[in-house]
């Protein structure tokens, strides 16, 4: 199965103090073997933020 399930969690709201948020997706393992950087909403910051795939 070429195709991994990940979580991609935010970094910026560690650093704050305050609740992460998650994403969850799947990669192809085959074509993209580092991990993933997007940036995504983060609610509890009310803006879009830096999120990394985590295990």
């Amino acid at each position: 199965m070429p195709r991994e399930q990940i979580i991609l969690e935010c970094t910026e709201a560690k650093a704050e103090g305050k609740p992460a948020s998650r994403y969850y997706g799947t990669k192809n393992k085959k074509q993209q073997q580092a991990k993933i950087e997007l940036r995504k909403y983060n609610p509890f910051l009310k803006r879009h933020t830096l999120h990394r795939e985590i295990k």
